[in-house]
């Protein structure tokens, strides 16, 4: 496991959050669209949203936060799209908790939701889909 309180992890993080931002807006913006517009159940739209900026992070984070060479993009992606999908059941408890219990707004739950996954994505990724072996 990687040692989380160094300056190059401090980098990377920085930069999973500034590709994790653009994400938050492929997220927001493809949710939107098939939430209001496309009028699909609103959870159905997160997932759709979230899976969509999960890809687009994918390729990011591949090519700049952790400058990756392995050539098994298949496996590292699936990888990637694994954690991406535990991080969305992480988000969709999360979101579907201060939604419906809390009754806070669906956006504001779901930038809160964002938050916590972002935290999970990045110590995971960090030490198994873009570990240097």
């Amino acid at each position: 496991m990687v040692d989380i309180l160094t300056r190059e992890v401090a980098c990377k993080f920085a930069k999973f959050g500034v590709v994790g931002f653009s994400g938050v807006l492929v997220d927001f913006g493809f949710t939107y669209i098939f939430k209001e517009k496309l009028k699909v159940q609103k959870y159905v739209a997160n997932a759709i949203g979230f899976t969509i900026a999960a890809s687009t992070n994918y390729y990011l984070n591949r090519i700049w936060t952790f400058h990756s060479n392995n050539p098994e993009i298949a496996l590292e992606y699936g990888k990637f799209l694994l954690i991406s999908l535990i991080g969305l059941v992480i988000n969709t408890i999360v979101l579907w908790l201060l939604v419906s219990k809390v009754k806070f707004n669906f956006y504001f739950a779901k930038l809160l939701a964002i938050g916590v996954v972002t935290i999970w994505n990045f110590i995971i990724n960090l030490n198994y889909t873009f570990a240097i072996v």
